[in-house]
């Protein structure tokens, strides 16, 4: 009888996205195996101890256990949520410095035990060490992936379903471009229900653009907040990751706004962006191009430029 494949991941960095990402994943019952790995080995072997005596009230059995870079070499997919964290304050591109040495150790020691996998990258600037994270594996860019603007949409579609009393779900509409500042609502596609938004404000006066661009503020500004309430932001983004994990591991050819490599897509190169794109065991099969209307276009081009900006002085190929 033929040996039913296992499917196993192993997260880089148990801190609060990669505990709540275990968490979500054994919540879920996405995975067979869940490799935790820390340089804190303490913190790891805590987090795996708490995970596995939860076990018994969980849907499925996932086997969770600690362990350490060389145990990439069989896994489907490393998972990256290692690094400095946004403090109040701070933007996600002041994160730049101190992560990219911090990945450049993390995926050569990935690298070397002989991973083949997916790697998915949630670190801020995620758009940023996505990028690095292909740099420094050499793997092709569809299988280097960020979670991008995953968490901003996932915002924007709830805030639109509140304001239009809709189901979240209900409702089609993606933040693209950078996760940060320079992100942008794409209204020009959006739609609850096939009916476009823009039509809807122009057929009902109890909705406003005002009100709209409100909603794209609070979505924009909603880590700050969080960070400021809180400290940090990492049961969303966890939910995102599990999102993108289960696309991988089943097939799935869903479209989700993650981090992908522009290859001429949206009129850019060589620069890592959130938008749409159709995910699978492969990774990212193909980017989803959205028609931007010029304004939009032109906010793309804008956020893609803030990125390039970052990128350039630490990769000679990236150009402005």
């Amino acid at each position: 009888m033929k040996k039913e494949k296992v499917s196993c991941i192993a997260v880089i960095g148990t801190g609060n996205v990669g505990s709540s990402y275990a968490f979500a994943l054994m919540n879920q019952g996405i995975v067979d195996e869940l490799i935790m790995i820390d340089v804190n080995k303490e913190k790891a072997l805590g987090e795996v101890m708490d995970l596995n005596h939860g076990k018994v009230f969980t849907p499925d059995s996932t086997n969770i256990r600690m362990g350490e870079y060389t145990d990439c070499a069989d896994v489907d997919l490393v998972v990256i949520c290692a690094g400095a964290n946004q403090k109040p304050g701070e933007t996600r591109l002041d994160l730049v410095g101190k992560n990219l040495n911090v990945f450049k150790t993390i995926v050569e020691n990935v690298m070397a035990s002989g991973f083949d996998g997916i790697f998915l990258v949630a670190t801020n600037p995620v758009d940023i060490l996505t990028y690095a994270t292909w740099h420094y594996s050499g793997l092709p860019k569809g299988r280097v992936i960020g979670s991008g603007t995953i968490l901003d949409t996932a915002r924007f579609r709830y805030l639109l379903g509140d304001y239009f009393k809709i189901a979240p779900k209900n409702v089609h509409a993606y933040i693209i471009g950078e996760h940060g500042d320079s992100e942008l609502p794409v209204y020009s596609s959006a739609d609850v229900g096939g009916i476009s938004i823009l039509k809807m404000i122009e057929r009902q006066e109890q909705y406003k653009k005002e009100d709209l661009d409100e909603i794209f503020i609070n979505v924009r500004d909603a880590a700050y907040k969080i960070i400021e309430g809180k400290g940090a932001t990492y049961y969303g983004i966890a939910m995102g990751l599990a999102r993108i994990t289960k696309a991988i591991l089943n097939n799935e050819n869903s479209v989700l706004t993650v981090s992908a490599h522009m290859d001429g897509q949206y009129g850019q190169n060589n620069v890592y962006m959130g938008v749409p794109a159709i995910i699978n065991r492969s990774g990212i099969r193909e980017v989803v191009e959205l028609e931007l209307n010029e304004e939009e276009q032109q906010k793309f081009k804008h956020s893609a430029n803030v990125l390039k900006t970052i990128l350039a002085p630490h990769f000679e190929e990236v150009k402005l």
